[in-house]
Parts: structure tokens; C-alpha cells; sequence
């Protein structure tokens, strides 16, 4: 048993945030980690921006600006280089990113690295490729995000589902470009095909209330194609994403620049829903191309793997089988082992 700290200084978001309502990527994992260490036996305080403090599935929170333990066997940072220095004893210090690294290619992060040589975790290979080799660390990992149970125990459908695509990530990362190839390549062709969108502001509290004007012209332009079965909705809690998933077909996702996991498709792809992509930041590490989904490079191939998908049962059947198979092995459980092992 380990005394694990971890910090985060990003949006408020406790440990029954999840429960409470949608969540972004990086705070799910953040979650996901503390409930996977505690479950594993360890003692896990967290410091973040909460409201207040609680202890939730085995996990001490409280907020950032009551006080840091001095010292512990592991240091979980997560994200932000102002936190690099706190818990200056602890055995093992962790720099947990979520981003591409480029941002801290500039001397005030470096010095910060070169400093404290933290151990980095990267979520993928193409998350890794963003920090080039000559830049500090004190080691680095690939440890992916963990897919949670409730994706992973997806039971199989004896049948395909009706013709329904869905769409459950940011909005700015590539909706807009959906709602074109969905109107012009997709629903001209299928007319009957449906495509449902779980997307909004709400899932990244304070950012994305800031975030929400830019966000609304392209939730509008979606709410205006009702006419091309473009149906808006707003996002929803895990639990009630895992239903969600079950009534659709397929997942279509551009992929992003930005992005360096993406749940939206890992969680998919465990409770055995196909992936359409473009081979566009991490997108492409999360499917089996061919086999649990296509990763496309033009737009054309883009809406004829769609229209496959939604049109052809057995092919459906036979991507559903193979992602139930073989895209719901690594949970949490999996991924906090990872982080147990780098334990002095």
C-alpha cells in the first residue's frame, strides 16, 4: 500500500462528477485513475479545484488551496507545470499530460522539466511524438486511458441496429466538416439514415461556458439540417452514454490535431460500436482498420465506409463481434497497474 497525491488545477469537478453529468476526456481519466489506485489499496488524496472536500469510492478529496502533503510514495501532476513542485519529497513524481507536448517547448516549462525530472505519461504513440527526444524528462511511459466497465460489459446484439450514426465529442473538433460530408455525400444517398449528435458546452464546465459562443454557431447549424435527419442533442452522463451507444450503428468522427486519446471512440469501440475517422491526430490508434472501423483519408472514402456500415448488416456484425473482441481488454484497473509499477 502507497500514499498517492495527485493535483490538478483545471475546472472544478469532484469525485461524483461522472455521476452528476457529461465530463471532458482528461477529468474522466483524472477520476477513473484516483477510483482505480484507491480500488487497488492505496491511500489517494486529491487536491483540486472541488467545492469542497469528500471521500468518494475510497478516495480523500479536497480543494487545491487548503494544503499539499510535504511527502508521499508517488506524485501525480496532472497537466500543469504550475504544479510540478508540489510534494517536494515524494519518492516518484509523475507529469500526467493530456495534450500535445509542443506547448512545452518554451524555456518557462522547460526549466521547470530540467528541474524536477519528473517521470512523463503519454496516453499514446502519437501523443509521445509531440515532445522530441532532446527535452527533459526522468523517463517516459505510454500508459493509454483506461475504457470504464460500464462500456466494456456492452452485452452483444443479437441484431444490427437501424441506420444511425452518432457523433459525442467537441463540437469544434470537426462538426461542422460532419454536418457537410452527413448533408451533401451521406444523406443523399441514404435518406433514412439518421445521425444523432451528443455534443455541447456543458461537458467542459467553466471552459466551456467560456468557450460556448464559439461553440453555438456550429450546435445551430446542426439544429437548422433536421431536414437531412440531423438530430441534436444535448450530452449526456456515462451511464447514459452506455445506452446511447447500444441503439447506434456507427460512431463518425473526424479526429483532431489536438486530441491525444479520445475516449469518444475507445468507448465505442468497447461497447462494440464500428468507427468511421480520418487518419487525424490519435484517432487511428484507437481501431482496428478494417476490422472494428475505417480510418479514411478523403472525404469521399469517408461517407462510402459510413454508408457501408449503415447499410450492410453482415459487415456490421462482423466489426461489432471483432471490437466486442478485442477493443474492451485495457480498463482502469489495467492502466493504475502501469501507474503502481513506477512506484520507488
Amino acid at each position: 500500500m502507497a500514499d498517492i497525491v495527485m493535483t490538478d488545477d483545471g475546472i472544478s469537478f469532484d469525485g461524483a462528477s461522472l455521476e452528476r453529468g457529461p465530463l471532458g476526456g482528461a477529468e474522466t481519466a483524472f477520476i477513473s485513475m484516483a477510483v482505480a489506485l484507491a480500488r487497488r489499496g492505496h491511500n489517494v488524496t486529491v487536491k483540486n479545484k472541488c467545492p469542497s472536500a469528500m471521500e468518494k469510492d475510497g478516495v480523500l478529496w479536497s480543494p487545491l488551496d487548503g494544503g499539499i502533503p510535504e511527502r508521499c510514495d508517488l506524485y501525480i501532476a496532472n497537466r500543469s507545470d504550475k504544479l510540478l513542485f508540489c510534494v517536494r519529497e515524494a519518492k516518484q513524481a509523475i507529469f500526467w499530460l493530456h495534450n500535445p507536448a509542443q506547448y512545452l517547448l518554451k524555456f518557462r516549462y522547460l526549466w521547470k522539466l530540467w528541474r524536477r525530472r519528473p517521470i512523463i505519461i503519454f496516453s499514446g504513440n502519437y501523443h509521445a511524438n509531440s515532445y522530441p527526444k532532446w527535452c527533459p524528462d526522468g523517463g517516459r511511459k505510454i500508459i493509454p486511458y483506461g475504457i470504464s466497465e460500464e462500456f466494456r460489459s456492452v452485452a452483444p446484439q443479437k441484431y444490427a441496429p437501424p441506420p444511425r450514426a452518432i457523433f459525442t465529442s467537441n463540437p469544434q473538433r470537426g462538426l461542422s466538416w460532419l454536418l457537410d460530408v452527413w448533408h451533401c455525400q451521406i444523406h443523399s444517398k441514404m435518406p433514412e439514415a439518421e445521425l444523432h449528435i451528443y455534443s455541447g458546452a456543458a461537458t467542459y464546465g467553466t471552459h466551456g461556458a467560456r468557450r460556448a459562443a464559439q461553440m453555438q454557431p456550429i450546435l445551430d447549424k446542426a439544429a437548422s439540417l433536421r431536414g437531412s435527419n440531423i438530430f441534436l442533442h444535448d450530452p449526456v452522463p456515462k451511464q447514459d452514454l452506455v445506452q446511447v451507444l447500444s441503439q447506434s450503428r456507427v460512431l463518425v468522427y473526424r479526429g483532431d490535431p489536438g486530441e491525444t486519446f479520445c475516449l469518444a471512440v475507445g468507448e465505442a469501440q468497447a461497447a462494440g460500436i464500428p468507427a468511421v475517422v480520418k487518419d487525424i491526430g490519435c484517432v487511428a490508434e484507437r481501431i482496428v482498420q478494417g476490422c472494428t472501423g475505417f480510418v479514411e483519408k478523403t472525404d469521399a472514402e469517408f461517407a462510402k465506409a459510413t454508408l457501408n456500415l449503415l447499410k450492410d448488416d453482415a459487415l456490421w456484425q462482423r466489426q461489432n463481434g471483432a471490437a466486442l473482441e478485442t477493443q474492451r481488454q485495457w480498463g482502469w484497473d489495467d492502466a493504475a497497474l502501469s501507474f503502481e509499477k513506477l512506484i520507488p
